[in-house]
């Protein structure tokens, strides 16, 4: 998986284990994508920020600290999508 896609893939399940901490599942899900940044990118740091149009990851290797932007919309899909699906919301 490339770094970008492992990334926006922690940041949608971060917002989505944030927004719902009884989700045990999105907790795991978030968990499992942090062994990737860790193992497979060898991310040492990785958080994140938001305003009104963006969020920006912050993260940090061995040699470099560097962000990556994205759309704040499409960062929160997954939770909309969660929160739009009565299946999910019982």
């Amino acid at each position: 998986m490339k770094l970008q896609d492992a990334l926006f893939n922690w940041l949608q399940i971060s917002i989505v284990a944030e927004a719902r901490p009884e989700d045990r599942a999105a907790a795991e899900t978030k968990a499992f994508f942090e062994v990737i940044l860790r193992e497979d990118h060898h991310l040492t740091q990785f958080g994140y920020t938001a305003d009104d149009h963006v969020y920006r990851v912050q993260y940090k290797t061995a040699e470099e600290q560097r962000t990556q932007q994205f759309d704040r919309e499409s960062a929160e899909q997954l939770l909309e999508d969660i929160r739009s699906n009565p299946k999910y919301n019982e």
